[in-house]
């Protein structure tokens, strides 16, 4: 075996791939597979799906080991725009740029330190290490995406919540600028399972390793054409909660997000993917009472649109 800094490996012995994992690296079974549930295992180049994938005996094994930090997770002095607050939860209209919880590489200026620091969230038992500390988190929405996100702020309205986002019992709608456009001028489903991309652990892709089944309605609300481009602005409805599932589906249908360096291309008119969590719809876990939640569009996606030449349909203008 040997030691690449973070990456690690070697050739492989007989046996499951976790068992074989640990033996030769010395990590217990439970932390090897916690690397292959990430997607930071390879076995001959292919990222592994599996724990239990057998092994002959020679194949080429990488790990790529995720960077371990140390240290607490403090409250930080962070002004949000909270959307609703009351003793069982708050939603807030999350900027691009500020990851949701603490996270390998990332342990300030999420959204987890901004709750801290304005006593929003109960103490949990034991330390506030930063590896896997998210009190409260029952969804997450990627670092450059803005918009709605709902923490819990009970250990009882957190079960209630995170199993109604399991159950798939809310209701998203997403905003963003498509970079083209389908046939029709009308709404369409994409049913097709997302799994980890083969040999790019940090991208998810149709199929994939490990996919899952996602679907996704999307709503055409206005086009244009600029540099001979066809540009797309959308209404997006995921059914399922799938990782990258909106970016990812979009790429698929050949309209990846304005913006989305990872599925599509960067953008002179946004610095980021136009996609934006617009709407969040459920019930709230102590009255039962329905909560419709807005966050309105922000200003860098809707001056991307016009800066493509859109006009802002009636849905955004409340005309």
């Amino acid at each position: 075996m040997t030691d690449s800094g973070n990456r690690l490996e070697f050739s492989a012995t007989t046996g499951r791939l976790d068992a074989v994992v640990s033996s030769l690296s010395g990590v217990s079974r439970s932390q090897v597979v916690q690397w292959i549930d990430a997607g930071a295992v390879r076995v001959n180049g292919v990222v592994a799906s599996k724990a239990g994938v057998k092994l002959r005996g020679g194949e080429a094994v990488e790990v790529d080991v995720p960077s371990v930090i140390t240290g607490t997770v403090e409250g930080e002095q962070v002004e949000l725009d909270v959307l609703y607050e009351d003793d069982q939860l708050i939603a807030v209209n999350k900027p691009p740029g500020m990851v949701t919880h603490p996270a390998p590489g990332v342990y300030s200026g999420t959204l987890v330190n901004a709750l801290l620091g304005r006593g929003t969230l109960p103490e949990q038992d034991g330390a506030r290490g930063p590896e896997g500390y998210r009190p409260g988190i029952v969804h997450r929405l990627d670092k450059d995406t803005s918009g709605v996100i709902v923490v819990a702020k009970t250990v009882g309205a957190h079960a209630v919540l995170a199993a109604a986002f399991k159950e798939r019992e809310t209701h998203k709608t997403y905003l963003a600028v498509a970079g083209g456009s389908w046939a029709a001028d009308r709404p369409i489903k994409v049913d097709a399972p997302i799994g980890r991309h083969p040999i790019d652990r940090q991208r998810m892709t149709v199929g994939g390793v490990g996919g899952r089944e996602a679907q996704t309605l999307f709503t055409p609300l206005a086009r244009l054409r600029s540099h001979a481009r066809t540009f797309t602005l959308v209404r997006c409805q995921p059914h399922t909660g799938r990782t990258h599932q909106i970016r990812v589906h979009l790429a698929h249908l050949g309209s990846p997000i304005v913006g989305d360096a990872t599925y599509g291309r960067a953008s002179e008119v946004i610095g980021r993917q136009a996609l934006h969590a617009w709407k969040l719809r459920f019930l709230h876990p102590l009255s039962r009472e329905e909560l419709l939640l807005t966050a309105a569009p922000p200003e860098d996606l809707l001056s991307a649109w016009l800066a493509l030449g859109g006009g802002l349909p009636p849905e955004l203008t409340g005309e």
